[in-house]
């Protein structure tokens, strides 16, 4: 089986990218989705997020808002401006920080208990994990492969945009605050085997998938 890390700072259009690789065959999981579910009532993950972050996170059920718990780990100590940013973007890593070192491990954890499932099921299978911060979580080593999918950042900021409903204006800080959390895509591009440039029409960004889909085929036949 052939592991493979699919990866790209926010809004590169990474999921887009793992579902071309699903028509062609691959199996995929996204690390989004594997933390949502850890982050259920009754998960160690969640008492934990909780203990750190405060019930204000948390919705009138009980449940975890992620975009509270977004604004917790990424935002401002308050609604108003930070009288000193160094100090408010060194609180900012801080809680971010908190936050990958409960969320990380259990999500790496499932990770490679999903591959091995796959791997038992079909030892030529392509698994593909897609995962923004592979790279920041030091988890680039457990895969065979890394495919970095990459946009610009005026793509970025209007995906953004419109997945959160936000105006470009507003939504081009998200970004960029959510961005300097993460390594520089320069670094990400550098790390990865393979390059996928979404910035045009979807039609290229396939022919992108649909080439190094090619090139991975001999590599899972030779994998056991």
């Amino acid at each position: 089986m052939l592991k493979v890390g699919l990866t790209g700072s926010i809004a590169s259009g990474k999921s887009v990218v793992g579902e071309m690789f699903v028509a062609l065959g691959a199996h995929l999981v996204l690390a989004d989705d594997i933390a949502h579910q850890l982050m259920q009532h009754g998960q160690t993950v969640y008492y934990e997020v909780v203990a750190h972050f405060g019930r204000d996170i948390l919705n009138n059920d009980g449940s975890v808002n992620r975009a509270k718990l977004a604004d917790a780990a990424f935002g401002l100590d308050s609604g108003s401006a930070p009288t000193n940013p160094a100090a408010t973007s060194s609180r900012s890593h801080s809680r971010i920080d908190e936050l990958n070192r409960i969320v990380h491990p259990a999500v790496i954890r499932s990770q490679e208990e999903w591959m091995a499932e796959v791997g038992r099921q079909d030892p030529h299978a392509v698994a593909i994990v897609e995962a923004a911060l592979i790279l920041e979580a030091g988890a680039a080593k457990r895969f065979d492969r890394l495919i970095v999918v990459t946009c610009t950042d005026e793509q970025r900021i209007a995906r953004f945009a419109a997945r959160h409903k936000l105006p470009l204006e507003l939504a081009g800080k998200e970004v960029q605050r959510r961005m300097a959390a993460q390594l520089p895509e320069a670094v990400k591009i550098k790390a990865a085997n393979y390059v996928i440039d979404n910035s045009g029409l979807l039609d290229q960004t396939r022919e992108q998938v649909r080439v190094v889909w090619e090139e991975l085929q001999p590599l899972r036949m030779a994998k056991r």
